[in-house]
């Protein structure tokens, strides 16, 4: 019922952006003007009417959909209490990572140790924070902004961090998939501020690059992790030989 009552506002926008009435709408629907405003105040439009309702100010049924979702807002970040939410469970955590990198119900059941009815809780709680809506079907449509990203130094970037730091440099970076770089340099504050620039350039690479992919089935793609990190710091080796 939601989405039917997003759809007919949409098209009420697009009826005054085509500097058109419900006067105007009544004849190519057959019905009085009186009717045309229950049909909206009712959200009661059928399917016909809602085609006939867009082909009289120049559209496909398809671009009205298209236009609802782009007017929606999407989200870009959770509060702290949310964060603190989901890091609280790790299970709603797991669940989270895995639907904004675009996992299904059934990807979700199939992949992780998850019961219908535990899957089906896990997204309705992601419902009522508005990270996703979940469908009839058990589909799932991501509410998140491609730029979305969480707290800095919130509650799950903190756990991450946590395991970051025991279990992500375990490796010798030398299979195909991985790549180390450590550089070492001296910078001024103004030096510092253009890296630091390129690097929000690179997380916006990575965020498009990830939006691109989706048309590669998920089956064909795997969970990545990139950890790009500036800091001033010294290796603790060299601080006593410091003055």
């Amino acid at each position: 019922m939601a989405q039917t009552q997003q759809l007919i506002n949409t098209l009420k926008k697009q009826l005054r952006a085509h500097g058109k009435t419900y006067s105007d709408l009544a004849p190519a629907l057959g019905l009085s003007e009186a009717s045309i405003k229950r049909l909206f105040a009712n959200n009661n439009f059928t399917l016909q009417r809602l085609e006939t309702a867009c082909e009289f100010i120049g559209l496909q049924l398809a671009e009205l959909i298209a236009l609802m979702e782009a007017d929606q807002p999407l989200l870009q970040q959770l509060t702290l209490k949310q964060e603190r939410d989901i890091a609280s469970d790790i299970t709603l955590l797991i669940t989270t990572v895995s639907v904004i990198n675009g996992y299904s119900f059934n990807h979700l059941t199939e992949q992780y140790q998850l019961s219908h009815n535990a899957c089906i809780q896990k997204l309705a709680h992601l419902d009522r924070l508005k990270i996703i809506e979940l469908l009839p079907g058990n589909r799932i449509k991501l509410l998140t902004a491609p730029n979305f990203h969480w707290q800095p130094n919130g509650p799950i970037q903190q756990f991450f961090l946590k395991h970051i730091e025991r279990e992500f440099f375990t490796t010798r970076f030398e299979d195909k998939s991985e790549k180390l770089l450590v550089l070492n340099g001296l910078f001024s504050q103004e030096a510092n501020a253009e890296l630091q620039k390129k690097m929000e350039k690179l997380a916006h690479d990575f965020n498009t690059i990830i939006q691109k992919d989706k048309i590669t089935t998920i089956d064909k793609r795997s969970g990545v992790t990139m950890v790009l990190a500036m800091r001033d710091w010294q290796y603790k080796f060299f601080k006593k030989y410091l003055r």
